[in-house]
């Protein structure tokens, strides 16, 4: 006689077995917040593209910082929006830059946070690009690594735990990589944004970061979404020249590149759970279309579940605090 094998449905019944036999877990541990400085005091502008996030003053994203320790997430990406903006990124790796203040004052405030650091000039420049550019519109690849590399050992020297160049320049994690060897911070590590597609949703970061390009689009030096294959030849240059930790990004569109980059390079991987994945919950729950926390859980588990070892995403403390609340 013929048995249906009834054994996972059986399982099901029961909220302990479900919780044995669940192939894929996600952690408070698996979470990393993106917060936004600027200078001032006091100062929290609201991102209307973000709900729930702003644009903090130093003091605001203290108790940011501090509320996400206290829900047990290990770690925050600092993005800045300096005073001033010029061609070549100068507030970038200024002393007194808004991103170097603001590592100074969480690992004297927050020491059991782990800061990284975005390394970047698209947010310090006034054309929005994330390298120089020269006269003829050419994104000049090589006069950028070095901005960049003075931008990075800017941030290790305030203190930052971990940089993590997200420009896409030819390089540059070997130029970081020699720089920060080289002035004693051997033991910095570097999170790569080795896999970074030219994607439409990062359209509400662009808007909180305020770095939209002034002209043009970066399909020049960020990937072409329909390729799968290039990823994988840009995470070994980046794995070649040192980096640490492998990143995907966007999220949600690439889980197929999150997996194979999970399988085939044996470094830690992480996926950036970017903006505008973020903002399209927020609407359509505000809709009333979708019930906004099952569908955040199941985006950040399917993430998860995809090979990624550590989710950059807007919804850390919301996830947080849904994960407490389940344990």
């Amino acid at each position: 006689m013929f048995f249906p094998d009834y054994r996972p449905r059986r399982m099901r019944q029961n909220e302990q077995f479900r919780r044995m036999i669940r192939e894929t877990t996600l952690s408070v541990d698996d979470l990393i917040l993106p917060l936004f400085a600027i200078n001032g005091k006091n100062v929290r502008n609201s991102i209307s593209s973000m709900p729930g996030h702003s644009q903090m003053s130093i003091d605001n994203l203290i108790k940011e910082a501090k509320r996400a320790v206290g829900l047990g997430i290990p770690a925050v990406m600092l993005f800045g929006i300096p005073d001033k903006k010029d061609p070549v990124g100068t507030q970038a790796h200024a002393r007194n830059g808004i991103i170097q203040k603001a590592v100074r004052e969480l690992k004297n405030k927050v020491p059991n946070l782990l800061v990284i650091t975005d390394v970047c000039l698209c947010q310090y420049t006034d054309h929005g690009h994330c390298g120089i550019v020269l006269p003829d519109g050419v994104i000049d690849n090589d006069s950028t690594l070095e901005i960049l590399a003075k931008t990075a050992l800017s941030h290790a020297e305030a203190g930052a735990d971990m940089v993590a160049p997200s420009d896409m320049m030819d390089g540059r994690v070997g130029e970081l990589r020699e720089t920060l060897d080289e002035n004693g911070f051997i033991h910095t590590p570097i999170m790569s944004y080795a896999a970074k597609y030219c994607s439409a949703f990062y359209g509400p970061f662009r808007h909180a970061a305020e770095s939209a390009p002034k002209f043009g689009d970066r399909r020049t030096y960020q990937m072409d979404p329909a390729n799968s294959r290039e990823a994988i030849r840009e995470v070994t240059m980046d794995v070649e020249e040192g980096a640490d930790i492998i990143m995907v990004k966007p999220a949600l569109p690439y889980l197929d590149i999150i997996s194979r980059v999970a399988e085939e390079i044996d470094l830690p991987v992480a996926a950036y759970n970017v903006s505008g994945e973020y903002a399209m919950v927020k609407a359509a729950e505000k809709m009333g279309w979708l019930d906004g926390t099952r569908t955040m859980m199941e985006m950040l588990l399917s993430i998860k579940r995809a090979g990624a070892d550590m989710i950059l995403t807007y919804f850390a403390t919301e996830a947080a605090e849904e994960l407490a609340r389940r344990s």
